[in-house]
């Protein structure tokens, strides 16, 4: 089952890419800091960090956007992009890679990405991949007194998931681990995890105070309050879903007990619907 719904999220996902006009794209921006602005564009939301020397980009969103979003971060920094870091391995996030590294940017990510690029069924360009990886964390020094912590998460969206810490700024991009307002896409094929997401949302939850500006992969910059009512959704939802589970119901019967209509309003009229979030936690949960 796993294997057919990966499949089928494959096709959508390359017929959806397809068929989108990327010339109607706008690229905004939000300032956070001096020195940390978020990109929204189309795919994961765009961190950039302007050192002493060059500027950094967490995720670079699809291809097309390429020229659009240098375009954009000239209009807020004259440094050149020199540093390109990877949240996980999904093209809405990593689309750009083969373009900025081909203009001199160093790809950086965790080994996971990497791998899964290599061993995708669907080519990357050999561009595209990181240059540099790490395992657990890594820390990146910007020269203007301020640096970016890499940390490596349990398998939650992916088994590559990483957040990226700004201690001095305090701001941090937790990726595809936090979908702002919505249900999250758990990939289960690349080693997605419900548990790993709770887990690491809760680690997040440490980490940050009531004044942290929290980039997610999708949706609007966000605050520790809203980082904690999407894990009370997360937590308040495997709970159901397994009890369901344990009392011996089946996926398609667990789906039509409306296990999420506190949510489904708000959280479940995007990519992933109140049916696809109870198969992910069905799934994976141990």
């Amino acid at each position: 089952m796993r294997t057919s719904m990966l499949f089928t999220l494959l096709c959508i996902n390359s017929l959806l890419f397809a068929q989108r006009d990327f010339s109607k794209v706008q690229i905004t921006s939000e300032k956070i800091t001096e020195d940390v602005h978020v990109l929204f564009g189309a795919g994961g939301n765009i961190g950039l960090a302007i050192g002493k020397e060059a500027a950094y980009l967490i995720d670079d969103q699809f291809g097309p956007l390429t020229d659009k979003i240098v375009a954009h971060v000239q209009t807020l920094t004259k440094k050149p992009i020199h540093f390109v870091l990877n949240t996980h391995v999904h093209g809405d996030h990593t689309g750009g890679n083969a373009n900025l590294a081909n203009a001199g940017a160093m790809i950086i990510a965790h080994e996971n990405v990497r791998k899964r690029m290599e061993e995708a069924d669907t080519p990357r360009a050999k561009e595209a991949f990181p240059v540099v990886t790490f395992n657990d964390k890594m820390t990146l020094y910007l020269g203007n007194g301020k640096s970016i912590h890499a940390m490596h998460v349990n398998p939650a969206h992916t088994d590559g998931d990483t957040y990226y810490y700004f201690p001095e700024d305090n701001v941090i991009h937790m990726g595809d681990n936090f979908f702002s307002g919505r249900y999250p896409y758990i990939d289960i094929g690349s080693g997605g995890d419900i548990d790993g997401l709770i887990s690491n949302v809760s680690m997040a939850l440490n980490i940050v105070d009531d004044a942290t500006k929290i980039i997610p992969g999708h949706g609007s910059v966000s605050s520790k309050q809203d980082l904690k009512n999407y894990l009370d959704v997360l937590v308040t939802l495997r709970e159901r879903v397994t009890k369901a589970r344990a009392e011996g119901k089946s996926l398609e019967e667990t789906q039509k007990m409306g296990l999420s209509k506190e949510w489904d309003q708000t959280h479940g009229q995007g990519f992933i619907n109140p049916d696809r979030i109870i198969e992910f936690i069905y799934l994976s949960a141990d």
